[in-house]
Order: structure tokens, then sequence, then C-alpha cells
């Protein structure tokens, strides 16, 4: 038996927070537009979702931040070569964080497009835990509050957004992808 639609947000009413926390760690931006939909309906308080909503995507960086330090050393190093984890590499990944990994969060986390991968590679650079998260706040607040806004202001179309969301990501990621690609080629070409 299926409940109905009153039912599920009923229940979202009482026990929403419960079920916020576990779905924002795994999809903060949409998770953040519908929650924002559902404090426009009154079901949910906006404080204490927002608050939820910042924690839970902090909570996701610092898992995806373990992975990036742990994972790397728990590579042999066939899978590093495969991968393109070079010693060079990593020296010069960790000569950036070292320089701009402050920027290069923020950036990151805001495009949407990077986040992963410079969450990563912070845990592997080794980023100190308290600027990591500093840094991470900042871009966080902002992004979430916007993606509250957008779900409070025109959350009934969710689907629509969520499409919006993903193609805006691939197309930052894949603008991304061509610019260190150009980057690449035209460093490569100076070097012979």
């Amino acid at each position: 038996m299926f409940a109905s639609s009153e039912a599920i947000l009923l229940h979202l009413q009482g026990n929403g927070l419960l079920f916020l926390f576990p779905l924002a760690i795994l999809e903060g931006p949409i998770v953040s537009v519908l929650t924002g939909w559902l404090v426009h309906l009154g079901f949910m308080a906006f404080g204490l979702s927002f608050l939820v909503l910042v924690v839970a995507d902090l909570v996701g960086d610092v898992v995806i931040y373990y992975l990036g330090q742990h994972f790397y050393g728990l590579l042999s190093e066939r899978w590093k070569r495969r991968l393109g984890l070079t010693e060079e590499r990593i020296s010069k990944a960790e000569e950036h964080f070292r320089k701009h990994g402050r920027m290069t969060l923020v950036i990151a986390k805001i495009t949407h497009s990077f986040g992963f991968a410079a969450l990563a590679i912070a845990g592997m650079t080794r980023m100190p835990m308290s600027v990591f998260l500093l840094y991470n706040t900042i871009a966080t607040i902002p992004k979430t509050l916007l993606f509250l806004a957008i779900g409070y202001f025109v959350g009934n179309s969710h689907l629509l957004l969520d499409s919006w969301i993903g193609k805006g990501s691939l197309t930052i990621f894949l603008l991304g992808s061509l610019l260190f690609a150009f980057m690449w080629l035209k460093k490569r070409r100076h070097s012979k």
C-alpha cells in the first residue's frame, strides 16, 4: 500500500529534518531546492532546515576529503599511473593547494562541477582541516541559501530545476575541461 501525498507531507512536517540530513549529504543542491519548496508550503522551518543543509553538506565534504586523504595511499603504483597520479602531479597539486587552495575550494564548491575533485585533492594534499572547513563553510552558506531561495520561489518546478542544475554543472565541467586541455596542450607545445 502506498501512502498518499498528504500523508507523506504530514510525515515530513513532523520528521522532515531526520530525512533531510542523510539526503542532503548525498545530493545537496536538489535537496536544498526541494526543502525551499517545503519551507514555502509551511511543512518545514527555514532556520533549522538551513542549518541541517549546511551541516550535511559539510559532513559530505569531509567524507570526500578523507577519501582523498586515505584512498590515495591505498592505491597500487599501477593504479596511480593509470589515474595519472604521478609524483610530479601530486607535487604540483600540493604546491597549487598551498598557494591557491582556499580559492580553489570556494570556486569548486560554488560551480558544483569540480567540487568532488577539489575536495578529494584537498584531502590528498593534506590541506589543514581547519582551513578546509572554514573555506568550505564560506562557500556552502551562500550556495545553500541560493538553492533554498530557488526552491522557495519556484520549487513547484523542482524537476525542471534539477534538469537545469545538471545541465549547468555539465556545461561548466565541459568548459573547464576544454580550458584545462587547451592550457595543457599549449604548455606541452611550448616545452618542446
